[in-house]
């Protein structure tokens, strides 16, 4: 007899809990991790404390910023943890056999179809316009170099998505002196966490759509390459933290864009191939393709042309119903992506030669 043991219904939140009266003693709080970097109070205040002890007084900021990361899992490749009995590799293969529903739940999912998928949520332009703290920040560092930003699209499109050593040396000119670059790097990362920090809204029409999939049952995550504590605040900001059972950051250590989707998925207990990426990156889309999963892309950052690999392509998420995710698993079932044998045709049968087919 198979076995499956019941889940509860809620997962445990990711997000620390806050105590539930005022009264309660200060030893039973859970304690708060000390962020790896001060939380910057008045833009003013740190410029001056940064020109007056120098530069380098500051430690580095987390989080993967400002840097092109590899797509991942171009052959099916994943990541590796480790176990009390030695490393083990996870991959794409890997999760989509260990993850099999067991006989219980699929008598639920059978039921309730919807919440056999997962839902992975990038943070980028996805959940919040990080277009315009990328801008700001870029804006903030010229006229802090006195250094003016030209307004062609490219550039744009360079300072947006381009790594910032290769923006700094090719696309804007500014300096090819490394220390003077990673001085410029780190300060263009600070400034972005500086507008980061006041950050409380989210894309239009999220929550709503969050909404409705809570209903429906479908479990969430998102995945990021921020640190954790800033994720964390900045969904609490946004009123977003109650939608999402699982997310992935950059404590979690994940080298590849797709290796952070294969990591939601284990977190939400959904094998890749029933798992849909909600993207607006061409390599994002790409990511998600590799690990089996489908992808749903936001026109906005990228025009509808480059987001032609995705399985849906919607310009607001009021476009979106619960429906539009079933359909994407429809015509294929819950056999998605999975390695099918070439069908071979049968030749079609001989037709007896009457006078009227002879020419």
């Amino acid at each position: 007899m198979e076995s499956c043991s019941f889940r509860p219904a809620t997962a445990p939140s990711p997000f620390p809990s806050a105590p539930s009266s005022s009264s309660s003693s200060s030893s039973l709080r859970t304690p708060r991790p000390n962020l790896r970097f001060p939380r910057p109070r008045n833009r003013r205040k740190i410029g001056v404390r940064r020109r007056a002890s120098g530069f380098d007084a500051f430690p580095p900021l987390p989080g993967k910023v400002f840097v092109d990361e590899a797509i991942g899992a171009e052959y099916g490749e994943g990541f590796e943890t480790f176990r009390m009995d030695g490393p083990l590799k996870i991959d794409v293969d890997y999760l989509n056999e260990k993850l099999q529903e067991c006989f219980l739940q699929r008598i639920r999912h059978a039921m309730k179809p919807d919440e056999a998928f997962g839902l992975i949520f990038s943070w980028d332009n996805v959940i919040a316009d990080t277009d315009s703290l990328k801008l700001d920040a870029w804006r903030q560092l010229a006229l802090e170099e006195g250094k003016d930003i030209p307004s062609a699209a490219h550039i744009r499109k360079s300072i947006l998505h381009g790594a910032a050593d290769h923006v700094l040396r090719k696309v804007l000119y500014w300096t090819k002196e490394e220390d003077k670059m990673e001085k410029m790097k780190a300060r263009l990362i600070e400034l972005y966490y500086e507008n980061l920090f006041e950050l409380d809204t989210p894309v239009e029409g999220l929550r709503e759509w969050l909404d409705a999939v809570q209903t429906a049952g479908i479990p969430c995550a998102v995945a990021s390459s921020l640190d954790r504590r800033c994720m964390v605040e900045a969904l609490d900001r946004m009123a977003l933290s109650k939608y999402f059972k699982a997310i992935v950051t950059d404590e979690d250590d994940m080298e590849s864009i797709a290796n952070r989707f294969l990591s939601a998925a284990m977190k939400l207990d959904r094998k890749p191939s029933k798992c849909v990426v909600f993207e607006d990156d061409p390599r994002g889309v790409t990511a998600a393709h590799n690990c089996t999963m489908m992808a749903v892309a936001l026109i906005g950052a990228h025009p509808a042309y480059e987001l032609v690999q995705a399985d849906l392509a919607i310009a607001k998420y009021s476009k979106l119903s619960v429906i539009n995710l079933r359909r994407l698993f429809a015509n294929k079932g819950i056999s998605f992506m999975d390695l099918q044998k070439q069908i071979s045709e049968k030749s079609p049968p001989n037709r007896r030669l009457t006078v009227d087919t002879i020419f």
